[in-house]
Formats: structure tokens, sequence, C-alpha cells
């Protein structure tokens, strides 16, 4: 099941540009694009300027002359690594929990296509505030749990052998993360915090899918950070109405 629904969740962003091009949902991309750029560029800016003092500090605690030059140069790669693997985090869950009123609408409009049935959009300020803090909290939560789990594979990815290894659960917790803020744009129309999380625990390949193009994307100069997020909306939002029809019909049986 986790493998079929990876595969789903990894198609579902063929069938997201082809519905963006069909509903013209590029007008909606500028205020999370413009959110993502700005957040990047700060990132990025931060990530250069503390990588190389990272890495001094990291090496600073080698207290011998003996192979001096091979840790400052390891110490600084450590420094980047790490700064990356943060700097990643950071950004993703910030531009999420932002961007979180603004990817809302274009959920709605998704889903308002696929089922042919009218979602009440109010779009007033007590509304806006409600999408604003319920993504907050879900991905403070999130981001919480991501850094919890990766700092120390982050330390074990140093160890030979062990860095294959390592390095594919890093990655595995960034797109199942990614996913989950993705996924909970349509979830929040239907759950609570507690069912949001219970509902992609147990659809974790869709988000896994969802998230491992989305994190891949992020690395495409410029335009990755602006159009990364509402696309991989949409392709979760498809996804994430079949696995809810897919449960009631269950629940129904």
């Amino acid at each position: 099941m986790f493998i079929q629904d990876f595969i789903t969740g990894i198609y579902s962003y063929s069938k997201a540009l082809r519905l963006i091009k069909a509903l013209k949902l590029w007008k909606f991309f500028f205020i999370p694009a413009l959110i993502g750029l700005l957040i990047g560029t700060l990132v990025i800016a931060l990530a250069y300027s503390t990588s190389d003092a990272i890495g001094v500090k990291i090496s600073s605690y080698w207290a011998f002359e003996f192979g001096k030059e091979f840790i400052n140069t390891a110490s600084k790669w450590i420094g980047f690594f790490l700064v990356l693997i943060l700097g990643l985090s950071i950004y993703k869950h910030l531009v999420m929990a932002l961007s979180a009123p603004f990817m809302a609408p274009i959920s709605e409009t998704i889903e308002t296509h696929l089922t042919e049935k009218p979602i009440n959009i109010t779009n007033t300020t007590s509304e806006f505030m409600q999408l604003l803090a319920r993504g907050i909290k879900i991905n403070i939560r999130n981001l919480f749990f991501e850094l919890l789990f990766t700092l120390p594979l982050i330390i074990l990815s140093f160890i030979p052998v062990l860095n294959f290894l390592t390095t594919a659960l890093i990655f595995y917790l960034q797109s199942y993360y990614a996913g989950f803020g993705n996924m909970d744009y349509t979830m929040e129309r239907y759950f609570n915090y507690s069912e949001s999380i219970s509902f992609v625990k147990k659809h974790r390949g869709v988000a896994v899918g969802n998230g491992f193009l989305f994190t891949l994307m992020l690395f495409i100069p410029i335009i990755g950070i602006m159009i990364t997020l509402p696309i991989s909306t949409v392709a979760s939002t498809i996804e994430t109405l079949e696995k809810l029809n897919s449960d009631k019909k269950q629940i129904e049986a």
C-alpha cells in the first residue's frame, strides 16, 4: 500500500499541472511565490554567512597539529551540510505556515472542480486568521519532530557505511513532513488537529510521494522556491480528496 500511495503521490503532479492550466490557477501563485522567494533568500543568505563559522567552531575542538588541514576542510563541509538540512527544514515549514491562508483557496478551487460541489468560501479576516493559526500550529509541530529525528541522523551520517542509510532517512523525513503540510490545506476542511495527524499517518505513502517531488523541486534555482508550494498543493489536494472518498466508502461498506 505504501509503495502504491507513494507512486500516486508523485504521479499527481502531472494531474496538477493539467488542472493548473485548465483552471488558470497561476493567478493564485503570486503571493505564495513572493513569500517563498523572500524567505528562501533569507535562508540562503543565512546559510552562506554561518556555515563557515560553524565549520571553524567544530574544527577548533581538534587540539592536534596532525590532520589539522583535513579536519578544517571536513568541518566546513559538516557546517555547510548542517546548515543546509536545518535551513531547508525551517524554510519549508515557515513558508507553508505563512502561506496557509493563500493555499487553502487553491485547494478549495480544486475540490469544487473535481467534486462539482460548491464550497462556502467566506474569505473573512476571521477565516484568514484561523487558517494562519492552524498552519503555524501544524508546521511548528512538524518542524519539531522533523528536527528531533533529523539531528541524530546528521551526526550518524558522518560514520562510513551508515551515511547511505542516514541520508535516505533524512530525505524521507523531509519528504514526509513536506507532504503532511501540503495535505493539511485540504484536511483543514474535514479534520481537527489530531484527526489530521491520524489521517496522514494512515496515508503516509501519499505524503512522502508528494513531499519527495516537493523537496527535489526546491533545488531548482530561484524558480523552485517560488512555484514548488502552489504546484505541490494542487497535487496533494487531488490525492487527499481521493483518500477521503476511499475512506468514506470503506466506512459505509
